[in-house]
């Protein structure tokens, strides 16, 4: 693995785990006592961290060390496309459920008046 791979596997972690944790650039950076400007290099993949700054990364962001260079698994085309149908699918279904328990409520509702 080339260091510019590595550094991309971190700035998408690092993001992805940022987010996750609902904390902007600033408050994680202030949590880290880093500068802003370094965290935003280092999601960019521009800088590198010291041993001692990705383990603080890490506390911070609850995840073990090593968590932070897993690369994420990418879906196939034919599982993104069989994940979109299936999404469609549960969406149509819920939909029409709430379509027919509004038709209930309001077939109710003409009922007792």
């Amino acid at each position: 693995m080339l260091e510019n791979e590595l550094r991309a596997i971190l700035s998408a972690n690092l993001k992805r785990y940022r987010n996750y944790r609902k904390f902007t650039q600033e408050e994680m950076a202030e949590k880290m006592e880093i500068s802003i400007p370094f965290l935003s290099d280092v999601e960019n993949g521009r800088k590198w961290v010291s041993p001692a700054t990705l383990v603080k990364l890490a506390d911070v962001l609850g995840v073990e060390p090593h968590e932070l260079f897993k690369p994420q698994q990418n879906f196939s085309p034919a599982m993104k496309i069989t994940l979109d149908k299936w999404s469609e699918e549960i969406i149509d279904s819920v939909t029409k459920t709430v379509k027919n328990i509004q038709k209930h409520y309001i077939s109710e509702k003409k009922s007792k008046n």
